[in-house]
């Protein structure tokens, strides 16, 4: 499922087919690093995956470089993009993960500035661990005042990770 920069009607040329050969190769150079769930979590055709597999086990040079020469001729069958969309994904450069860590920062902010954050956060998620909340905020506040290491502020921010849903905006100052 390849798919050339080129006119329909023109063959690509010799150089565009090298540069898009190599560009599955290495594709298939990052599968071959991934852990055994992330490579699970990608659906592979079955001769894809085993080649994957194999060459993890390989450790001659020669031997691996043929094995992933392989990989990019079988990444020729398959439409690369979902692999590229989940490996950006795993790599927090995805526009959507991104977005999300963006809003997840805007209400650690919130929450620091003032006290009715708080309040406005566990309106918008009922049954959230109001408590532990309290508790990272106060201890982030103090230690952005006493100037230390933002050790409760990082731990505020995965907890609010594990509280906020992919969609959910911050309310602006306007109290939307």
């Amino acid at each position: 499922m390849l798919t050339w920069n080129v006119h329909a009607e023109e063959k690509p040329s010799k150089t565009e087919l090298k540069r898009v050969m190599h560009e599955l190769q290495a594709l298939g150079e990052r599968l071959i690093g991934l852990n055994p769930e992330q490579l699970a979590a990608i659906a592979l055709p079955e001769n894809l995956h085993e080649a994957v597999e194999r060459a993890r086990r390989i450790t001659k040079h020669e031997a691996r470089r043929r094995q992933l020469q392989y990989i990019g001729r079988l990444m020729r069958d398959v439409d690369p993009e979902p692999i590229r969309e989940k490996l950006k994904v795993w790599d927090g450069v995805s526009i959507e993960e991104t977005a999300r860590l963006h809003r997840i920062e805007r209400w650690r902010e919130k929450l620091l500035e003032d006290d009715e954050g708080l309040g406005t956060l566990a309106r918008a998620h009922p049954g959230i661990d109001t408590r532990l909340l309290r508790a990272l905020v106060r201890k982030a506040r103090e230690e952005r005042g006493a100037g230390r290491p933002p050790r409760a502020c990082r731990e505020l921010f995965r907890a609010l990770r594990d509280i906020i849903p992919d969609s959910q905006p911050v309310p602006d100052d306007d109290g939307e």
